[in-house]
């Protein structure tokens, strides 16, 4: 595994990492061999189309995977201890108190015939022990650390708008004081005013909890508020990581390029939006070689036989074979 911090020890540790969707008979990778590290107190983006193993990735991590898939290789450590991630019955210590998540769809999450508090208080009696009154005493510190008056806390779900529902689960993420956050596309569905509110609130707790994060998402511009270093996955697969200014400034893999120039920036006069062209691939019928590169123009012969690796380079890593240390006699497939 490729850490980007060698010098400290690593929060999280994820080693090889593969998983395995059963469907209609047949077993499709929707994971491949995923590593990475992450430090305490960092914020990591992991960014893709749909489908690209992103919440897979995070839902593996924290013992969550459905029933239909399984964990075929690889594994995870938290502060150097082997997590057993394929075991719900042993993961149950570890979730909400080490790692716990923040789900999209707020509505979805919450049970809409239980109050507010009640709902933060649950886990703290569950997993930290705690007695009724003082696990609605923590109830009532996490409504205050996200922003909701406490006499709030006897509401219902639907009496509540979206951004409050959204930090209400963001109170329930960090009621028993875990060090790493999972954030499921959390500003998924809100207007643009509210999803700026809930990213600067998740920026705020992270700095004054010394909380990890990792944050799912699709939009590139939400992790370039809210993170400090960003894995590009497609196909299952991190194909760059880096920091997020290295990235934006001087993004190496071609889908990387792209997805930053599918971005309207007003800014500077850019308001037109350059899809990428073709479709994410299908994990019944996945490409030969480079998973990108029915899609890439920079794309070479190399690229549809051979599985670029992912490697060290400059301060972070690619997997494409315009950035190996050999290309001679590599005879380009696409413009």
């Amino acid at each position: 595994m490729t850490n980007l911090s060698q010098d400290k020890a690593s929060l999280l540790e994820v080693d090889g990492l593969s998983v395995e969707y059963r469907l209609k008979g047949v077993s499709l990778r929707a994971i491949d061999r995923v590593s990475f590290a992450l430090q305490a107190g960092e914020a990591v983006g992991l960014v893709g189309e749909s489908g690209s193993g992103k919440t897979t990735t995070a839902m593996a991590i924290a013992g969550l995977l459905s029933p239909n898939a399984r964990v075929s290789g690889g594994q995870v450590r938290y502060r150097g201890n082997l997590l057993s991630i394929d075991n719900d019955a042993a993961m149950r210590p570890h979730r909400w108190t080490e790692t716990s998540v923040v789900f999209q769809g707020a509505m979805n999450a919450l049970n809409p015939v239980h109050r507010i508090i009640k709902q933060i208080a649950e886990p703290c009696i569950l997993k930290l022990g705690m007695s009724r009154a003082e696990a609605t005493a923590r109830a009532r510190e996490v409504l205050e650390l996200v922003g909701i008056p406490t006499d709030r806390g006897t509401a219902y779900p639907h009496e509540l708008s979206g951004g409050m529902r959204q930090r209400v689960m963001i109170a329930m993420a960090l009621a028993c004081r875990p060090s790493i956050i999972i954030g499921d596309e959390p500003t998924t569905a809100l207007d643009v005013i509210t999803q700026a509110q809930i990213l600067k609130l998740l920026g705020k707790l992270r700095s004054q909890l010394n909380l990890a994060l990792i944050l799912i998402t699709h939009d590139l511009s939400v992790v370039a508020e809210s993170c400090d270093r960003v894995m590009i996955m497609y196909a299952g697969r991190i194909v760059e990581d880096g920091t997020v200014a290295e990235i934006f400034a001087k993004p190496k893999h071609p889908y990387t390029r792209l997805l930053i120039e599918s971005i309207p920036n007003p800014a500077s006069g850019k308001r037109i939006i350059r899809p990428i062209p073709g479709d994410p691939p299908n994990l019944m019928n996945r490409p030969s070689g480079c998973a990108f590169h029915p899609r890439c123009p920079s794309a070479m012969g190399v690229c549809a036989t051979e599985v670029p690796s992912l490697e060290k380079f400059g301060w972070g890593r690619v997997a494409c074979h315009l950035h190996r240390s050999s290309q001679e006699g590599r005879v380009a497939v696409h413009a």
